[in-house]
């Protein structure tokens, strides 16, 4: 039975219509939003998420969104465990990680193990925004990387994943990194990489500059991540190019985008878009 179906006896048309269509699943952990309108049936809801999914033991309700330095957004707890820590499994590795900690989004599911699928043997991988690991746990774990550096400004995020890289057994592969990005490659990361890597669509293109700077030179990737608002009949990938190379032009890089595609959709006519850019470093 789906949750709307669930719902359906004991919520009212109109409440039926503002029901949010989906929700994320962390582990045991449900996360929704319950729109403002219907918050008095949020303990309803959560009953309802966790009788359709018989794993889930927790349902947090997100009550801000994710910003500041540390990505983090504000949760309340409506039914369940009364916990925000749990273990999530995806492609074959496990992550610990508190969501009130840490940012974590499960919808990246694919685009983790799309870029282990590129990663080449022997390659050195720098992780500018790298979480509790999930990017740098993946590749260390199904690609032969020789390194994966893992920066993350957030404590608390660097703190998982060097758990999660002992969980996982690739600690001898991943270096947790804890600090700025910018500052984390200007002093030590300069020159070292064959792949970068910027899951951080809110501060993508103020660090682009910054994400040239660990590739050695020669052929080298920077896996870049935006959010792109799009008109009707704007395609939004097209747009986060155009400004890409705009100003990649503008710092004299010699760089090709190979590849871009829409990950999923952040709100009404908002995109995450993703694009692969090749770059050849004198």
């Amino acid at each position: 039975m789906t949750l709307k179906e669930k719902l359906a006896p004991v919520l009212e048309g109109w409440e039926m219509g503002v029901l949010p269509r989906s929700y994320d699943i962390i582990g045991d952990i449900a996360v929704i939003r319950v729109p403002e309108r219907i918050e008095h049936r949020a303990a309803e809801i959560a009953y309802a998420i966790i009788q359709t999914n018989k794993h889930v033991k927790t349902v947090l309700q997100q009550v801000s969104p994710v910003s500041g330095d540390l990505r983090l957004r504000g949760l309340k707890w409506i039914s369940g465990e009364k916990k925000t820590e749990t273990i999530h499994k995806e492609s074959g590795c496990v992550f610990r990680v508190d969501v009130e900690k840490c940012y974590f989004s499960p919808r990246l599911s694919y685009e983790r193990i799309r870029i282990a699928g590129q990663v080449k043997p022997g390659e050195v991988v720098v992780n500018m925004f790298a979480g509790v690991g999930c990017f740098s746990i993946i590749i260390a774990k199904h690609a032969k990387a020789k390194k994966v550096y893992s920066i993350d400004i957030n404590p608390y995020a660097v703190k998982y994943m060097s758990e999660n890289a002992r969980l996982n057994k690739v600690e001898g592969i991943l270096e947790s990194v804890e600090g700025d990005a910018k500052t984390i490659i200007e002093n030590r990361l300069r020159g070292v990489a064959d792949r970068v890597l910027m899951p951080l669509p809110e501060k993508a293109y103020q660090y682009l500059g910054h994400a040239i700077m660990p590739l050695k030179p020669g052929e080298g990737t920077v896996h870049y991540y935006d959010f792109e608002h799009a008109k009707k009949g704007e395609e939004p990938t097209e747009k986060v190019a155009e400004k890409v190379s705009e100003k990649l032009g503008s710092l004299n890089v010699d760089f090709k985008i190979s590849f871009g595609r829409i990950v999923r959709t952040v709100g009404p006519r908002w995109h995450q878009v993703a694009l692969d850019i090749s770059v050849r470093k004198q």
